[in-house]
């Protein structure tokens, strides 16, 4: 019990979020380095003959440049066993994000100093404070021009609504950036640029009153960060780690992910001031880290992460415990037992068998075709964690097979991309062509669900958009059945793989029309059956 205690107290398990084209994946690369697991980090957008970035991992992203699906990324740094989760930026893969954030105890928010809080950024940050996720905050690219960092951290304050403490403060932006303050050892952290292009480790002077201090940073610099200083020290928050822990205060530091300004100190004092891993719910009991059953509940499901083999990796959070490699569990939703042989320890698309692992630790399990997303696996029968919420698809299209040579390739690829989560499938009632309906909260989904197809399966497929906005869950209520339902104009009838009956609408306005004059028809985001069984567990 002491070992596994020590152990779960070293691990920290964090996502990174942010807007699109913040630097999120820029900085994972640099807080990597930190830890040794990389020896160079790569672009974000690597020209030809340059390396590429270790959790954008998937084709798509390095075309695109941009994140698009979640990556496991574990390493050791300064004795902690650090678990980093790079999230999807993009505002369709929200609910990718969604189950992340779900498997995480703390959460880096990064943000481009020169824009300010954007609106992925505030979508995220709801997300975070329902679940009371603590956020440290990295406000990013200071070495271009930025805001004032007194505005951005009033903005944080007044679009968040959580309180902001400056950890550090930037000496200047843009050409003229020279570095951080720390103002906790009240020392200045300033940085020399060598021919090579790269950055020496910063020099540390004694603070403010140093000599050398206003000659490094020039007569009018000096006396701006030295007047802006004052300030937040005189009327800026204290820094209070209990309010953090508690979701009310973000710790804020300012720097520049890719020129590696400020990241050791964000990195440092994350590890320092974070919670290790947090109790969960299974009903009305509390699991704890250090319980001895284990257990662990799957949040994502990721095919063909290693092209030459076709396999299916369940991606599972570690709630209590230890896991053994070979250890014989029960899954909880089938009731079946199953032995954990093949599970790894994950670094991008690159894998590892693990031997063992605790709580906080996240697992991939090769196989498992059993399994879905919210699944829980243990060794206590008794226990069951609530399934990860859904959200309600916005969007909608048939997917035909152009290619009947190839129905094989586009059935079996699209049955896989499907158990991901990344779209739902549903079948319109009273249709003679079996073509599936997808329904997703973005475009995009839609064309990473086509790249997939063609680049992993060889399988072609045409897209025909339909018009529906809406999605719904709908059943009669008892005692009502004999009423009338007239469904709205353009709106049509599916069911979902488990029998769920569904109703698309059109327009937002016609389902509250609708949701007026049917009082004695129930409607939901999420299939009812999915809802009853979070609410039983």
């Amino acid at each position: 019990m002491a070992a596994l205690q020590a152990e779960v107290a070293r691990r920290r398990t964090l996502a990174i979020i942010s807007h699109p084209d913040a630097g999120k994946t820029t900085l994972t690369e640099k807080l990597l380095l930190y830890g040794g697991a990389l020896q160079m980090a790569g672009a974000v957008r690597a020209k030809k003959g340059q390396r590429a970035t270790t959790s954008d991992w998937m084709e798509l992203e390095k075309q695109r440049g941009i994140s698009i699906s979640s990556t496991v990324l574990q390493f050791d740094y300064d004795g902690y066993r650090v678990n980093l989760l790079d999230t999807p930026g993009h505002k369709d893969f929200s609910e990718d994000t969604y189950r992340v954030l779900t498997a995480v105890d703390a959460a880096v928010m990064v943000v481009d100093g020169g824009k300010g809080i954007e609106s992925q950024t505030r979508k995220l940050f709801e997300v975070c404070a329902l679940r009371g996720v603590p956020i440290f905050t990295f406000m990013n690219k200071f070495d271009r021009p930025a805001k004032d960092p007194l505005e951005l951290l009033d903005e944080l304050e007044r679009v968040l609504g959580i309180g902001a403490c400056a950890m550090n403060w930037p000496l200047g932006d843009g050409s003229a950036f020279k570095g951080v303050y720390d103002r906790a050892t009240r020392q200045l952290h300033l940085f020399e640029k060598v021919p090579s292009g790269m950055y020496v480790t910063p020099t540390e002077t004694t603070g403010l009153d140093d000599p050398q201090v206003r000659e490094q940073l020039g007569d009018a610099l000096f006396d701006k960060v030295r007047g802006e200083i004052e300030m937040i020290e005189g009327a800026g928050h204290a820094f209070d780690p209990q309010a953090v822990l508690a979701g009310k205060q973000t710790p804020v530091f300012f720097g520049s992910g890719v020129n590696n300004f400020g990241v050791q100190l964000l990195l440092d004092n994350f590890l320092r001031y974070s919670s290790p891993p947090t109790p969960r719910r299974s009903g009305e009991r509390v699991v704890h880290p250090t319980d001895e059953p284990f257990s662990a509940f799957v949040f994502k499901i990721q095919a063909n992460m290693d092209p030459m083999h076709r396999d299916r990796i369940a991606f599972a959070r570690i709630v209590s415990g230890r896991f053994e490699r070979d250890m014989q569990v029960l899954h909880a939703q089938s009731r079946k037992k199953v032995r954990l042989s093949s599970a790894h320890k994950l670094f991008g698309r690159d894998r590892e068998i693990v031997d063992e692992a605790v709580a906080g630790d996240v697992i991939g399990i090769v196989g498992g075709t059993e399994y879905g997303i919210g699944d829980t696996l243990t060794t206590d029968p008794t226990l069951a964690f609530q399934e990860i919420p859904r959200f309600a698809p916005e969007r909608f299209a048939l997917l035909h097979n152009p290619q009947t040579s190839k129905f094989k390739q586009f059935r079996e690829g699209l049955r896989q991309l499907l158990q991901e989560g990344v779209v739902q499938a549903f079948e319109l009632e009273h249709s003679a062509a079996k073509v599936p309906l997808l329904a997703a909260v973005g475009e995009l989904q839609f064309e990473v669900l086509q790249h997939r197809l063609q680049s992993e399966y060889n399988a072609e497929s045409r897209l025909e958009p339909k018009p529906w906005t809406v999605a719904r869950w709908w059943r009669v209520r008892p005692g009502a059945e004999s009423k009338p339902v007239v469904w709205p104009t353009g709106s049509a009838l599916a069911t979902d793989p488990e029998g769920g009956r569904v109703v698309l609408i059109e327009e937002a306005w016609q389902l509250e029309y609708f949701r007026e004059r049917h009082p004695h028809v129930e409607l939901a985001v999420e299939p009812f059956a999915f809802l009853e069984r979070r609410q039983q567990a």
